[in-house]
């Protein structure tokens, strides 16, 4: 088999070369890229004679599939594959696994941390300092007490309420599935966006969840409280957000992930909206959840070569 890895999945050298040795000493050509590539043509370059190919979060449509007559098998190394043409894959018999869990902790960790700067004004103060000034009589708030609202629990979700709780928040959610847990109540989505201080997304993105953050939803939240997306960008309406940030309905937005993968265009209404925190999705970039997310990668490998796939998606 031919395995094409087209970009460094966020380890170094010597371990890609590690994995090259491995894999060549099971009789695979293995090839490895450490940059990513600039575009649909060089991605259809760099695949288009592979039977396996490793990928991260590069969009991989339907036209850069159809260019890769002998692919056989998708290893995403990313927990959504909203980026990959999963209709295509069907008709074409491609098997995809993901990496589920890789970046529990780093994203979860973000999420409570957007929280606490959005909640303490980390920017403004930061901006104050280095002007020269004081903190202008700025009072900010805690997380001790306060209702956080987790949409979605799955394993990021779960970890994420239990910071919280950490920090003595009472935790109300909403999922499709429900689960008992010790210090969780469930409710609905009308009744999670009007009564919680801190509402944090832990959704995927598909047919169901597209824009299930409406404007109707959002108007919903008290005028004290805050945001937090390190989900996925389509499922929540950002025009009606920065719309009701602007009018100082909602106090505040932490957001990871938007319509499009960064950078965002210059018209994008977060860029504009006032009291917000735009990262450049970077919650699942920690150093650790990178090691384990190659581990993930390469076991999925092991397993497909050895007809028996893992975290299997189709």
């Amino acid at each position: 088999m031919k395995i094409v890895q087209v970009e460094s999945l966020g380890v170094s050298k010597q371990e890609l070369e590690e994995a090259k040795q491995e894999f060549e000493k099971l009789g695979h050509q293995y090839i490895y890229y450490t940059d990513i590539p600039k575009g649909e043509e060089e991605l259809i370059a760099r695949m288009k004679d592979a039977d396996i190919v490793n990928i991260s979060n590069i969009k991989l449509s339907a036209r850069v599939i159809e260019s890769c007559p002998n692919l056989k098998y998708l290893n995403v190394a990313f927990t959504g594959v909203d980026h990959v043409d999963l209709e295509c894959c069907k008709r074409h018999g491609i098997k995809v696994s993901n990496a589920a869990g890789y970046s529990t902790e780093a994203v979860s960790e973000l999420a409570v941390g957007l929280a606490v700067a959005l909640m303490r004004n980390f920017s403004q103060m930061d901006g104050n300092t280095r002007k020269l000034g004081n903190r202008n009589n700025f009072l900010g708030t805690e997380l001790c007490g306060k209702t956080v609202g987790i949409v979605g629990t799955g394993a990021i979700g779960l970890a994420t309420a239990r910071i919280f709780k950490a920090f003595g928040c009472k935790i109300q959610a909403y999922s499709r599935t429900q689960k008992n847990i010790d210090g969780i109540s469930y409710t609905t989505l009308d009744e999670l966006f009007a009564k919680s201080d801190i509402i944090s997304l832990h959704i995927p993105a598909n047919a169901q969840t597209k824009g299930l953050i409406s404007k109707d939803l959002l108007s919903k939240m008290k005028s004290t409280a805050i945001i937090i997306n390190t989900a996925r960008g389509p499922v929540m309406d950002n025009a009606a957000l920065a719309e009701l940030l602007k009018n100082g309905k909602i106090a505040g937005a932490g957001i990871d992930v938007y319509e499009t993968e960064p950078p965002l265009p210059e018209n994008h209404p977060l860029l504009s909206a006032p009291n917000t925190i735009l990262l450049p999705h970077v919650g699942y970039a920690s150093k650790e959840a990178m090691q384990k997310r190659y581990v993930i990668v390469k076991s999925n490998l092991h397993s497909y070569l050895e007809g028996r796939q893992e975290n299997v998606i189709l």
